[in-house]
């Protein structure tokens, strides 16, 4: 036991002691060399297109968001008939949606969130059956997609109160394989929300609860450049 009072510098010696042998043990031996950065910056096929569009799939429907796919022109139709299953009939409308993405969203009330309309009221929001947005980016290893409040995604509370959100993600333009590809894309200084999934949380049971700080449902759609070519015949 350490004498009271003296602990202190007892503890200051033995740690002394312990250094003193470390260098002595280390003297004379010829300098470390420093630790290597050359770590990876993907572990998947950062050039390949569509097999990043596959993982990017594979891993949001593994955290159970709803993957679709489509091209330009069937684009509206789709849209259209997830917010039919749904059941929704109203989607809040971020500054900078494209048009054209509502124009078969039939029977739907649209309700913009803009400076000219007014942004709506929190009360207006909770009333609101979906939300249609773009996206920043999406990272194919995580399944994450990345929202930094740009045109056609709107301001934060858009994506985290309506129970619906239907999120469009182009690729391969919006595309990136992993993390450390990702954050030299996007700018610190925007309000970055990152989305991996509906919200959900569990409770010490494990049960799983989804909803609870965002959208119930996730629908992401995965938008190529180009229609599929039409079939010969």
């Amino acid at each position: 036991m350490v004498a009271e009072g003296k602990g202190e510098g007892v503890v200051s010696t033995a740690r002394e002691r312990v250094l003193a042998r470390i260098r002595a043990a280390n003297a004379g031996a010829p300098d470390a060399p420093g630790p290597s950065r050359e770590y990876l910056t993907a572990h998947s096929p950062a050039g390949d297109p569509a097999a990043l569009a596959d993982l990017l799939h594979e891993n949001l429907t593994d955290y159970r968001a709803h993957v679709s796919r489509s091209g330009p022109a069937g684009l509206p139709g789709l849209i259209g008939t997830l917010l039919a299953r749904r059941g929704a009939r109203s989607v809040a409308v971020p500054p900078g949606l494209p048009a054209g993405w509502l124009a078969e969203a039939r029977g739907v009330d649209r309700r913009p969130d803009d400076r000219a309309a007014g942004p709506l009221s929190a009360a207006e929001l909770d009333a609101v059956d979906a939300v249609v947005t773009g996206c920043a980016l999406a990272v194919a290893e995580t399944g994450t997609i990345v929202l930094d409040g740009g045109p056609g995604q709107g301001r934060r509370a858009l994506t985290l109160v309506p129970d619906l959100h239907v999120c469009v993600v182009r690729v391969p333009g919006q595309l990136v394989a992993s993390l450390p590809l990702a954050l030299p894309r996007l700018d610190p200084r925007r309000p970055l929300t990152w989305i991996s999934g509906p919200s959900a949380t569990s409770d010490i049971e494990l049960d799983r609860v989804e909803g609870v700080h965002g959208p119930r449902t996730l629908e992401v759609i995965l938008l190529a450049d180009q229609d599929p070519p039409e079939p010969d015949g």
